[in-house]
């Protein structure tokens, strides 16, 4: 496809922190929300105390990250300033780095200088839905400090992307978004990179799901894919349901994503996450080639 560099090698490794992060065998990134309106209650820690404990819990059940954010991006949600989500993070980044020494801490943010602080609190990595396109400062923080970077495909802002659903090719668009990311962060040296094709943003239901059955096509990029389905309205739409009824939905579409090539799964809920890596790997291969319907089976053959 125009834009995508030809025969990129996969790299299927992070750095963090100085270790190398094998991803060859899906990993989990458990969820915890400092924020008081994330559109799953379930996902909302209150308090370092909360934190700790649900932290606890989901490295228990097999986390290998856990992403912390301080600023919902639900449709709709309400703006948050740089100083609450400051408030929100940086403590809790502080709190867990403490608590769990060598845990690797994910911040989920668009602003640098949350990014910053966070970093300098213990974080290892930052997920930003933006993909460095909201702050010119983003992508030199990360050249700079040398943690990997997860970007996020979406059009607009949480509070209007319900409105820019208009696509022509939606996979190909989405692949040539990612080829001038990529391309942005690598001019800046950043190797440590991960794709999010972004399901639930700039997307409608229908097109959430052709998404997802394309999703092997993102694996042209050379980087790790993370998919994060967990509970969202995909699922708990189409089954005529609420977000706490939504596991498993969202256990199905984990399943899809792994066979779609998958590396990193972000979720809620680490144990049903976990068990459905467990069950995928115990998959074999279709014989003579490797497929399971449309989707690709990634192995570290």
């Amino acid at each position: 496809m125009q834009g995508l560099p030809e025969n990129l090698p996969e790299i299927m490794t992070l750095n963090c922190h100085g270790r190398l992060i094998d991803l060859s065998t899906p990993r989990i990134m458990g969820i915890l929300n400092s924020t008081p309106d994330s559109f799953y209650a379930g996902s909302r820690v209150p308090g370092p105390d909360q934190a700790l404990s649900r932290a606890g819990a989901m490295l228990g059940e097999g986390a290998t990250f856990l992403d912390l954010g301080g600023y919902s991006t639900r449709p709709g949600a309400d703006q948050v300033t740089e100083e609450e989500e400051l408030r929100r993070v940086v403590p809790l980044v502080e709190a867990l780095a403490r608590a769990f020494p060598g845990v690797l801490l994910s911040v989920d943010t668009f602003r640098s200088r949350v990014a910053r602080e966070a970093i300098g609190a213990g974080a290892a990595l930052v997920n930003d839905i933006t993909a460095g396109l909201h702050d010119p400062d983003m992508l030199p923080l990360i050249a700079e400090k040398r943690v990997p970077f997860a970007m996020m495909h979406m059009r607009g802002t949480p509070a209007d992307m319900a409105r820019q659903t208009d696509y022509e090719d939606l996979v190909g668009e989405i692949l040539f978004y990612f080829s001038e990311r990529l391309a942005a962060a690598r001019a800046l040296g950043i190797t440590d990179l991960i794709a999010d094709p972004g399901f639930g943003f700039a997307k409608t239901r229908e097109q959430n799901f052709e998404l997802l059955a394309g999703l092997a096509a993102f694996r042209e990029l050379g980087v790790p894919l993370l998919a994060g389905l967990s509970r969202k309205s995909m699922i708990w739409k189409t089954l005529g349901v609420e977000p706490a009824q939504a596991l498993n939905g969202t256990t199905a579409l984990h399943m899809l994503a792994l066979q779609g090539g998958a590396n990193i799964l972000r979720v809620h809920d680490v144990k049903e996450a976990s068990e459905c890596i467990r069950l995928w790997e115990a998959l074999p291969p279709a014989p003579g080639t490797g497929n399971f319907s449309t989707f690709t089976k990634t192995t570290a053959d």
